[in-house]
This record gives C-alpha cells, sequence and structure tokens, in this order.
C-alpha cells in the first residue's frame, strides 16, 4: 500500500504544474507557455528590435529570482538576437505588446539545456520567466537602413526614412533620460545626418523633413545645454526658430542659452516673445523672474565697478 501523505504529493500538482493548466502554448510543443497577466496595446514586438523590459526569473518551489532586473531604475536596452540569450524568452518576447505584463514557463530546451548552468541553475530544469515590456524600439529596420549606400537610402521612401529618424530620436530620449548625454547627442545627430542627405523631390517632401528636423534641433538644444555648451544651444534653438519662428520650446531654449552667456537682453527678448504665446507657462515666468534677477545683479556690479573707477580716479588727480 502506498502512504497517504506519498499518495497525497502525487495527487497534489506542482507550482509549476498548477500554472501550466492556465497558460497557452505560443510555440507549438508545449515549450513554451504563456499566461497573460496585464494585455498591452499596439503592433507586437517586431524580428530583431531593441526591448526595453523588467525581467526575473524563477526556478521551481523558489520565491526568489535567480535573475532580475526589477531593482533596477534604468534598466538596459536589449537588442534581440544579441543580448537575449535564451531562446524562450526571445521568441516569448516577439509575442508581447508595449506595456504588458506576462509570465512565460520554459522548458530546458528553450532555456538552460540539459546541462543547466551551475551552480544557479540545475541540469534539465524548468524555469519561469515574468516580463513586463516597458518600451521597444524597431532597431531591425534602423540598422538595415543605416546599412545602405547613400544611394540606396536615397530610393527609399520617406516614410523609412522617417521611421528610422523617430527611432533613433527614441534611442537618444532613452539615454537623455538616463542622464547619458553625450550618447543622446550622438543619435541626435546621426538622425540629423540622415535627414540632410536626404535629396527632396517636392516641397511636400521638404516639408515632412522640416517637421522631422524641429524636435531633433530642440532636443539637440536641451542636450548641450546639459553639457555646459551655451553657444551650440543657441545654435539648435535658432535653427529650431528658422522652420518656425512662433515655436515656444525653441524660444525658451534661446533663452535659457542667453541667460548662460550673461547675455541678459537677448534672453529677456526670446522670453517676453514665448510668455506672449503661454502666458500661464510656469517655467517661462520663472525663467524671465531669473533673468531680471540676473540683469539687475549684474547691473548693480557694472555700476559698483564704475564707481570704484571714477573715486580711484579723482583719488589720483588730487595727488
Amino acid at each position: 500500500m502506498i502512504p497517504t501523505e506519498e499518495r497525497l504529493r502525487s495527487s497534489t500538482p506542482s507550482p509549476f504544474e498548477h500554472l501550466r493548466r492556465q497558460m497557452n502554448d505560443v510555440s507549438g510543443d508545449k515549450g513554451i507557455l504563456k499566461e497573460v497577466v496585464q494585455p498591452g496595446e499596439g503592433p507586437p514586438v517586431p524580428q530583431n528590435a531593441s526591448v526595453l523590459i523588467h525581467y526575473s526569473g524563477f526556478l521551481e518551489y523558489s520565491n526568489r529570482p535567480f535573475e532580475t532586473t526589477t531593482h533596477l531604475k534604468y534598466p538596459q536596452m536589449m537588442k534581440l538576437g544579441r543580448d537575449v540569450t535564451l531562446a524562450g524568452l526571445e521568441l516569448g518576447l516577439l509575442t508581447m505588446q508595449k506595456g504588458e505584463f506576462s509570465r512565460f514557463l520554459l522548458q530546458p530546451q528553450y532555456a538552460f539545456g540539459d546541462m543547466g548552468c551551475p551552480p544557479f541553475i540545475p541540469s534539465s530544469a524548468a524555469v519561469l520567466y515574468e516580463v513586463q515590456i516597458l518600451d521597444y524600439l524597431n532597431s531591425g529596420q534602423m540598422d538595415d537602413f543605416i546599412a545602405m549606400s547613400p544611394e540606396e537610402q536615397n530610393t527609399a521612401p520617406l516614410s523609412t526614412l522617417l521611421e528610422v529618424v523617430n527611432t533613433l530620436r527614441s534611442f537618444g530620449n532613452h539615454c537623455f533620460n538616463q542622464s547619458r548625454y553625450d550618447n543622446a547627442k550622438d543619435h541626435y545627430k546621426q538622425a540629423l545626418m540622415l535627414l540632410g542627405n536626404r535629396e527632396t523631390q517636392s516641397d511636400a517632401e521638404k516639408e515632412e523633413v522640416k517637421t522631422a528636423l524641429l524636435p531633433l534641433y530642440l532636443n539637440l538644444s536641451l542636450t548641450v545645454l546639459r553639457l555646459d555648451s551655451p553657444h551650440k544651444a543657441l545654435k539648435y534653438g535658432n535653427k529650431a526658430l528658422e522652420i518656425d519662428s512662433a515655436n515656444t520650446k525653441a524660444l525658451f531654449r534661446c533663452g535659457q542659452a542667453y541667460l548662460e552667456l550673461h547675455e541678459y537682453e537677448s534672453a529677456h527678448g526670446c522670453l517676453i516673445t514665448a510668455q506672449a504665446k503661454k502666458p500661464f507657462d510656469s517655467d517661462i515666468n520663472n525663467l524671465l523672474s531669473k533673468v531680471a534677477i540676473c540683469y539687475k545683479d549684474s547691473l548693480d556690479k557694472q555700476k559698483d565697478m564704475y564707481s570704484k573707477m571714477f573715486r580711484d580716479l579723482e583719488g589720483s588727480m588730487k595727488m
């Protein structure tokens, strides 16, 4: 007779067996099972994309992950086919949408294989991954476009170029948000170069290129300000104003740059123009107040300096 305790143990499903019952087969051979915890939106992750994810990997009967990124404020952008090394995890990611949170149960052939990964992963172990897609970028399309010759890039549809430029700008924004300003600048400038190389054929194309240039100039202006380059910030701000002379962000960036350059009257002029368009914008109003204080301090220092010069001159004449 089988002891009662052993019978109960054999009839009670293990944690992974329990999960299997509520998961869907996404690989066709039950090697990758998926449960959507929180749906995402938009198209699924494309091949060769770069993904920004939080993930945690678990062994059965363990509540502590053997690897996780959830403690990171800024997880690393990972390139499919290069940085994601588990076949099951990569195939699972290709089924996900932006914002989605899902669980994947991977059989050994889709995870660490028969060998495992000692000492953390035993041999022939199934593993559970909890994954959240924060964002993804279609970097595969970008890589293919950049690999083209200039002639091929010029004959490619303008829509493809604009998608690539938008991807580069998104990479730049990701770097900027992590305070990696030099990397952000490089991505923005690469996007500028691609747009600058485009031989536009019609007025409509020229307008589309200008529309794509404007946010790049604005982003570059702010980025180089963070890199303590107000002259360059002013250059990019003025380029943005050449495209849209009433753009309040461009006027604000120029105001910031002029303030850093101690050109207070020019800063005041840019900000007053911006304020006329957005009178209740707190950033504009606060910077205007700062410019007024700095300008007054500058005038007071000049006045003190000239007073001292005259006193010194009068003293030398009396002698």
